[in-house]
């Protein structure tokens, strides 16, 4: 049976920028196929190896993670009728309907290499509308917004909309414009403001009714969250903000530089199939199975408590033989090196001799996975902060975080939650909490070096 209907999904973003003039849409998106990036010779940026994968797990793997909607669709499509606000009035749907530059305002991406050539020459020429919610339409029958997934009828009309592990974990080198280009995977898309994606579905009740409340306090919930934020634990505890009134969501993380990690999530929730599966049945809503007896806990998850969401069962079942795949495409995505002169090398050499040293950094994040091997949990005390979102998680506890590719995801800032907005700042709160007597050029090689792992 399909899988219970109270349960919601993360948000789904709609489509993005360019779109076909004077051309068959439907010819067009038939002969379009994913395609090598051909990036792997700029610094700092993944290749894109479609064709040149020889671990057939791994390439089963990429496909889902770019493509698989686990039939969530029928949660974003079905239940919320989002497809109905992307298309607009003038489309089959309702309202103005969203067009690409709004789109790319809300931080949703397009794969460059989806985009055939006339496509591409339009937007270069100013000729395609970006205004036009027809052209975000066009853009998902060529399969060209990143993690985002159209379904459209015989004529044409978008009657569904799917969001893929791409939507939050991928984004684009900018190559071709900002917000075109090559795919980056596992790249944590801090543009894209989930909450106000959401807030785009005419049908939020079905969220309001499982937490209890109206559509205006989940708008408002979902108003807070800002870009590259997410909050995968509220509809388990139903808490949407801090006790000091700020968002509860957190900062959407990178899934690079995985290998050799034992737990993931800021709170160690599980490891990387554990995860894959959550985030597919209880996040993304997709039709799958998940176990998880700690959600039965009804003080901690009264939400999840109440709707069963620790014993989800589906047939079929689109996750579970999805899972290996996954687990292999996510360990094999490398943290990407720094581009040339974005760090002080010199500073950096200096900055390594004291994160191995005085600064005691290498005693937890230790090289090269640089977090803990084995048990990589340590409680809030450990590392000077508050317990709010480690008591969110049946673990109470605090990933140590691997600090590979830091330099990829410095907007929105550091720590769950973003609450120190610079690598300085987290060194500084290091250099308080630990009394370790750093210098203020001291902490400026530790920057260095750590933006240049």
């Amino acid at each position: 049976m399909a899988p219970s209907s109270s349960r919601w999904a993360i948000p789904l973003a709609a489509s993005v920028a360019g779109a076909l003039v004077a051309m068959s849409l439907t010819a067009l998106a038939s002969s379009q196929k994913p395609s090598a990036a051909g990036a792997s010779a700029r610094p700092g940026v993944a290749a894109d190896r479609w064709d040149d994968e020889d671990n057939g797990l791994v390439r089963q793997g990429k496909q889902t993670f770019r493509f698989d909607t686990f039939g969530d669709q029928a949660f974003w499509g079905g239940t919320l009728h989002l497809n109905q606000t992307i298309a607009g009035a003038a489309n089959g749907g309702i309202g103005p309907g969203l067009s690409p530059k709004t789109a790319l305002a809300l931080g949703l991406k397009v794969d460059v290499n989806a985009l055939p050539a006339a496509v591409k020459q339009g937007i270069l020429s100013g000729t395609i509308n970006l205004d036009d919610p027809g052209t975000t339409l066009a853009l998902l029958k060529l399969n060209a917004v990143v993690g985002v997934k159209g379904f459209f009828d015989g004529n044409g009309n978008l009657n569904s909309v799917g969001i893929e592990c791409a939507l939050c974990h991928s984004t684009v080198d900018n190559s071709f414009a900002p917000g075109i280009g090559h795919r980056l995977d596992g790249w944590a898309n801090r543009d894209l403001n989930v909450g106000a994606i959401i807030g785009f579905a005419p049908n939020l009740q079905p969220i309001a009714s499982v937490l209890h409340t109206d559509v205006p306090t989940v708008l408002k919930v979902l108003n807070a969250w800002g870009p590259g934020k997410f909050d995968a634990e509220l509809l388990l505890d139903g808490k949407g903000f801090r006790p000091d009134g700020t968002t509860a969501a957190a900062l959407i993380p990178p899934a690079f530089g995985l290998a050799g990690v034992n737990l993931h999530t800021y709170t160690g929730w599980g490891s990387i199939p554990y995860w894959n599966a959550f985030v597919a049945v209880l996040e993304m809503h997709g039709q799958g199975t998940f176990f998880d007896p700690r959600l039965d806990n009804a003080q901690q998850f009264p939400i999840a408590a109440e709707n069963n969401f620790g014993h989800v069962t589906a047939n079929p079942d689109l996750v579970t033989p999805t899972l290996p795949g996954l687990q292999a495409y996510e360990l094999s995505l490398q943290a990407p090196a720094p581009p040339p002169g974005s760090f002080d090398p010199v500073a950096a050499a200096a900055g390594k001799v004291l994160f191995d040293g005085q600064a005691e950094c290498s005693t937890c994040h230790v090289p090269p996975i640089f977090t803990a091997p084995g048990n990589n949990l340590v409680p809030p005390s450990a590392i000077g902060i508050d317990s709010f979102e480690a008591d969110r998680s049946p673990t109470h506890m605090y990933r140590i975080t691997p600090l590979a590719g830091l330099w990829t995801h410095q907007k929105g800032g550091f720590y769950h939650d973003g609450r120190f907005p610079t690598l300085l700042s987290v060194v500084q709160h290091y250099n308080t909490v630990f009394n370790l007597n750093l210098t203020p050029a001291q902490e400026n090689d530790l920057v260095q070096y750590l933006l240049s792992i």
